[in-house]
């Protein structure tokens, strides 16, 4: 089929839309295995540099704290210079700032570059959303971003398997390498694939009309609600992967690292429950999707507190389907719910959803020290609970817009 004609939106069985397809997934994979690559390699940053849990878990808390402020301003910068240009910066310098990292010779210097990576990275998630928004046909923009999240997963889950065996060969700076240059790989796929924008209207940076629109933002109940949920839900996320590894490292498991980084082949799941749930949010609804798959994930969190391997890994690949699921519908809802500055509330939401990974990615850590597993596990349970409420609280307030 021909590309769209100009003006168009573009829509799927296109070859416009094939290539963002592609694009957004080898964005989604360059930022993510970047990111995530660190949490298989925790247990080794304790024992090289003498540190604890949740000191070794600020290698990730720091990068998605830093990105989570400075994507405040980015979507911004991308209305003045335009999307792909600002894709395009925060993947390449972003892999440049992995490969220096490998070489950070004190713990404190290796922190300092992974939260500039976190500010860097900043540039990919909610320009990528806005450009969705603007170049999909809105009837299928629910699948489209479910594209994006699945390059997400796939990052996600590469990064730590890949990360999981290079540091098992070689070592974790090896591991850190190893990925910088597959960062950089996937950003030229994402330059030669990307199309350029068609409906995309250059705008100057203004602070005060900036601020205008976070706040109108802010005084819709909805998108206050998705903001939380983002929210919850990544620290949900972070909180589980990030000490999986301490626990299986440990007995009754006392499994090696490359086994624990393959278990990360469970994010596979999350590729596809993403396009799903996208896919049948736009069919069924975003209400009962959301509701549906915060049970899913916390039914998966209860299967993690078995201590066998089977019920370990059942529990991972439910709880990630109900993650990605959930996260899918709620980041899919913001686009369709924001009239006007897409990318501001697509901002607002990452804001939160990563504030969340970096704030109880951290606190977990606290409570694994000083409780294991089932302290860490009620913790999440928890927040789970928090966010099936919030859930309940939206499908209420979509059901009584549709009575008006």
């Amino acid at each position: 089929m021909a590309e769209n004609s100009l003006g168009d939106h573009i829509t799927s069985g296109s070859v416009a839309f094939r290539k963002v397809g592609f694009s957004m997934v080898a964005a989604g994979f360059s930022t993510f295995a970047l990111m995530n690559c660190v949490q298989p390699l925790m247990p080794l940053f304790s024992e090289e540099f003498g540190i604890s849990a949740s000191e070794a878990s600020l290698s990730l808390s720091l990068c998605i704290g830093a990105l989570a402020i400075v994507m405040l301003f980015t979507s911004s910068i991308s209305e003045a210079v335009g999307r792909k240009s600002v894709m395009t910066v925060s993947l390449v310098v972003s892999s440049l700032f992995m490969i220096m990292s490998a070489f950070a010779s004190t713990w404190h210097g290796f922190l300092a570059y992974r939260a500039l990576q976190g500010a860097i990275f900043s540039g990919v998630p909610a320009v990528a959303m806005a450009y969705m928004g603007e170049e999909i046909d809105p009837k299928q923009s629910g699948y489209a971003i479910g594209l994006y999240v699945s390059g997400a997963a796939i990052g996600g889950m590469s990064g730590r398997v890949i990360a999981g065996f290079l540091a098992d060969i070689a070592g974790w700076r090896q591991a850190m390498l190893g990925i910088g240059i597959l960062g950089l790989v996937s950003a030229v796929a994402f330059i030669c694939l990307l199309p350029p924008s068609r409906h995309f209207v250059r705008q100057s940076i203004r602070p005060r009309a900036l601020l205008a629109q976070y706040a109108c933002h802010l005084q819709d109940p909805v998108q206050r609600l998705l903001y939380l949920q983002g929210f919850l839900l990544m620290g949900s996320l972070v909180s589980v992967y990030n000490y999986l590894g301490y626990r299986l490292l440990a007995p009754p498991f006392s499994l090696s690292h490359s086994v624990v980084g393959l278990l990360f082949t469970v994010y596979l799941v999350g590729i596809c429950s993403s396009v799903v749930a996208g896919n049948l949010a736009d069919r069924y609804g975003r209400p009962i999707l959301l509701l549906l798959n915060v049970v899913i994930t916390f039914l998966g969190l209860l299967l993690t507190l078995i201590d066998a391997i089977g019920a370990t890994i059942a529990g991972l690949v439910v709880f990630t389907t109900g993650f990605f699921g959930a996260h899918s519908v709620a980041s899919g809802w913001v686009g369709r719910r924001a009239e006007a500055a897409k990318a501001q509330a697509s901002s607002l939401y990452l804001f939160c959803y990563y504030t969340g990974g970096a704030v109880l990615g951290w606190l977990g850590g606290i409570f694994w020290g000083r409780l294991g597993w089932p302290g860490l596990s009620a913790m999440i349970g928890v927040v789970l609970i928090v966010s099936f409420l919030i859930a309940i609280r939206l499908s209420i307030l979509q059901t009584e817009r549709r009575r008006r």
